[in-house]
C-alpha cells in the first residue's frame, strides 16, 4: 500500500520511483514554476516531472538547487519533444535539456509522443544514453500498446515507464493490462480529468465517506489501480490537498465503482490521432 508520499515502486531496472508526484504542464516559466516545485518539496514531494515541450526546465532546475534537499532524494523527469525526435537530435535535445536543469543525471527521461517513422531512432540514443550513466530510466509517454509492440520488435532496453493520460473516464484497460504484462509501470498524467468529475454522485459519495474532496478520492482511485500519479497546480495550499491521500485506501468495491465511469474519453490528445 502506497502509505506516505514517500512510498516507492521498483521500475523493471530496479530504479525506484515515487508513487506520487508533481507536474508542471502549463505552468509558467519563472516564478509560478519556481514557486510551484518550491511548494511541492515543502509537502515532501520528491517526485518532479517536466518536459522541454513546457519550457519552464530552468525555472524547476533553479527550485530544485534552492530546495537545499540533496539531489539523490529527488526524482526528476523530463522528456523528448517531437520536433527533437530522430538520433543525433535526441542526443542534443537531451544536453540541451540538462544545461537546462543543470543536473548531471536524470532520474526518469521519457519520448513525448510516438512519432512515427522516428521514436525508433529516438530510443536508440536514450538506450545509448542510459547505457552511458546519465539517465537512470528510459521510458515514454502517450505510447499505445501497437506503439509498444514496434518499439520493443528492436529494442534493447524495455521502457521503465509509460505516461499516458488516466482518470475514470478513460481507464486505459487494455494499455494497462499491456504494460503489466510487459513490466512497464504506467505513469497518469490528467488524473483529475480537468474536474469533469467532481460533481459526480459516485465520486461525492465516497468523498463524503472518508471526508476527502473528490480530487483526493480520484488521485487515490489511481494510486489504489497500481498506477503513479501526477498533479498540478501553482497553489501551494493545493498542492499540499493534493498529497493529503496517504491515510486512507479505497475498498475493491469502490475502485470498482469509480471504474464503471469509464467513456473512453479523452481530456487531451489521441495518440493515434495527434498532429505530430
Amino acid at each position: 500500500m502506497t502509505t506516505d508520499i514517500k512510498t516507492t515502486v521498483k521500475l523493471n531496472n530496479g530504479v525506484e520511483i515515487p508513487w506520487f508526484g508533481l507536474g508542471v504542464w502549463q505552468v509558467e516559466e519563472g516564478e509560478d514554476a519556481t514557486t510551484s516545485v518550491n511548494a511541492a518539496i515543502e509537502a515532501g514531494y520528491v517526485l518532479i516531472d517536466t518536459a522541454a515541450a513546457y519550457k519552464n526546465e530552468e525555472s524547476v532546475g533553479k527550485a530544485i538547487r534552492e530546495s537545499g534537499i540533496p539531489r539523490d532524494q529527488l526524482f526528476v523527469t523530463s522528456k523528448l519533444w517531437n520536433a527533437d525526435q530522430g538520433y543525433e537530435s535526441t542526443l542534443a535535445a537531451f544536453d540541451a535539456t540538462m544545461d537546462k536543469l543543470g543536473l548531471d543525471v536524470l532520474d526518469l527521461y521519457l519520448i513525448h509522443w510516438p512519432v512515427k517513422g522516428k521514436y525508433k531512432d529516438s530510443w536508440r540514443a536514450m538506450e545509448k544514453l542510459y547505457k552511458d550513466g546519465r539517465i537512470r530510466a528510459i521510458g515514454v509517454s502517450n505510447f499505445q500498446p501497437h506503439h509498444l509492440d514496434d518499439l520493443l520488435a528492436d529494442a534493447e532496453v524495455v521502457p521503465a515507464v509509460n505516461q499516458v493520460e488516466f482518470h475514470p473516464l478513460l481507464t486505459q484497460n487494455e494499455l494497462l493490462d499491456y504494460c503489466t504484462q510487459k513490466g512497464i509501470q504506467v505513469e497518469a498524467w490528467s488524473p483529475l480529468a480537468r474536474g469533469k468529475l467532481f460533481d459526480n454522485d459516485v465520486v461525492k459519495t465516497i468523498a463524503d465517506k472518508y471526508g476527502k474532496s473528490p480530487a483526493q478520492v480520484l488521485l487515490r482511485w489511481v494510486l489504489d489501480k497500481g498506477v503513479v500519479v501526477l498533479t498540478r497546480s501553482v497553489k501551494p495550499e493545493r498542492i499540499a490537498d493534493n498529497a493529503n491521500i496517504f491515510d486512507f485506501q479505497l475498498t475493491t468495491d469502490e475502485i470498482d465503482q469509480l471504474s464503471a465511469l469509464n467513456k473512453n474519453e479523452r481530456t487531451g490528445p489521441d495518440p493515434d490521432n495527434f498532429n505530430f
